[in-house]
């Protein structure tokens, strides 16, 4: 960068030969030099020099050469003063010494290692450096902050001292295409069967409870018959001369399958967080203690589709993503209850996760295949056992579930659209007169021309797309 000047009064500098600058000094008053950090400047007094004063020597370094000749050199950055007496024990002269950082060799340095940012300015003020302009990514960003880290004076905490005014060039507003697709298929297959024998004078019975299908009444059995379970979907009597026989059949064969689709899109700046919920809210009520005893507060808690996503462009070919998708859903069989409210549970599938993807790339991000396969078996002992008869005697039930979920993300970098070239899914409606409407029962209209009021030549017409 060189030796820059400042000038106040009649203070004017002189070079001669190849050396350091020399400055020579035509007024006692109070004058200012600024300096790089390394480099030397003569100072030329007019009368000799008895004495010499600085007042920050960690900032700068003075050393006499002659009695009218006094070197300077620059050590750190800041800012001192430099006093010169005479013979006379008279001041000559008070010189401002501002040193700033060696600004040159930080330029070579961020040209070699990055030539192709130009529009990066550097400057130095005091003891701090200030960096100005655009770069291309945030990657360059970061790398030039680097850079300059060791050049910039440091902090009482030995941090680079740096004012980072860059700007990053290019797009910053990502939208996030997000597919989230689940399939889930549940099989569902129970046998068990209760019996009770009831003899016609009543004295002689029997009953099974197995699996509590069913059970005694509160008056006791068989006074009022017997208490079945909701599971039960047959029932069979027999009734014989002497006794009555009744079969409580649970068979039951389920079948289940759910499909989850969702594309939701999110448009958001660099750096910043967006958030999207499809689904809903549900209430939780939960006990407090006041003043006038227990009350009850409700709270809600989000379940459906959700995503939480954080773009950082990193250049205008690559994107860093930290994203957060979830998918909820209402589990009754699981629920509990409060102060008579029932509160059902949540089953839930959560993936957080950082990625570095191209403009346009998609990545998987998450893909859960889940088999679950429960068998429960209720017997008499012994008896559950025979073959063919045994099925009298014992309760059954499989059940399986399986699921698979994928997560798909790709980002995008976007610009501010042309509103007038954008389609909406309403566009294509067209609305039906009273003869489509009420005689031929369309819903829609036929597409005609609609007549406009025109500037020039009256009205005119265009055919609206389908």
């Amino acid at each position: 960068m060189g030796l820059v000047f400042g000038f106040y009064h009649d203070f004017s500098v002189e070079c001669w030969g190849q050396g350091a600058p020399r400055i020579k000094i035509e007024s006692t008053a109070s004058q200012k030099i600024s300096l790089t950090v390394g480099k030397s400047a003569l100072l030329q007094s007019p009368t000799q020099v008895k004495r010499v004063s600085l007042a920050a020597p960690e900032t700068a370094d003075a050393m006499v050469i002659t009695p009218y000749q006094i070197q300077f050199t620059g050590k750190a950055p800041g800012i001192t003063n430099l006093t010169l007496w005479g013979t006379d024990n008279k001041v000559i002269a008070i010189v401002d010494l501002e040193v700033f950082p060696d600004l040159s060799r930080l330029k070579e340095t961020l040209h070699k290692i990055l030539p192709e940012e130009k529009e990066i300015k550097v400057s130095a003020a005091h003891d701090y450096l200030t960096l100005a302009g655009t770069v291309s990514s945030m990657a360059h960003l970061s790398q030039v902050l680097a850079l300059a880290g060791p050049y910039a004076p440091f902090d009482e905490q030995k941090k680079p001292k740096i004012v980072n005014l860059l700007e990053v060039a290019g797009v910053h507003q990502v939208m996030l295409e997000v597919r989230v697709a689940e399939i889930s298929r549940s099989l569902l297959k129970r046998l068990g069967v209760n019996f009770s024998f009831v003899s016609a004078s009543g004295k002689n019975f029997g009953l099974s409870l197995l699996n509590n299908l069913s059970s005694l009444p509160g008056g006791g059995f068989p006074a009022v018959g017997t208490n079945v379970s909701d599971k039960i979907n047959a029932i069979i009597r027999f009734t014989p001369d002497d006794a009555t026989w009744t079969f409580f059949i649970d068979a039951l064969k389920e079948e289940g399958l759910l499909k989850v689709m969702a594309e939701p899109n999110l448009i958001t700046l660099s750096g910043k967080t967006a958030n999207f919920l499809a689904g809903g809210e549900f209430p939780i009520p939960v006990p407090q203690s006041g003043v006038a005893g227990l009350t009850i507060t409700i709270e809600y808690k989000p379940f459906g589709v959700g995503l939480s996503f954080t773009p950082t462009v990193l250049s205008n070919k690559k994107i860093s993503i930290q994203v957060s998708p979830e998918v909820s859903e209402l589990d009754f069989s699981n629920s509990i209850t409060i102060s008579g409210f029932v509160v059902p549970a949540l089953t839930t599938r959560r993936v957080s996760t950082v990625i570095e993807l191209a403009d346009g790339q998609s990545f998987a991000i998450a893909g859960l295949l889940k088999d679950d396969v429960r068998q429960i078996v209720s017997k008499f002992p012994l008896l559950g056992d025979i073959p063919v008869l045994g099925a009298l005697f014992r309760s059954s039930s499989f059940q399986k579930n399986e699921t698979e979920l994928i997560v798909i993300v790709t980002p995008h970098l976007v610009k501010p659209l042309d509103p007038t070239k954008q389609t909406l899914p309403t566009d294509a409606y067209i609305e039906p007169d009273d003869f489509e409407f009420y005689l031929l029962g369309n819903l829609e209209g036929k597409k005609r021309s609609r007549p406009m009021k025109g500037g020039l030549e009256g009205n005119f017409g265009h055919i609206l797309p389908k």
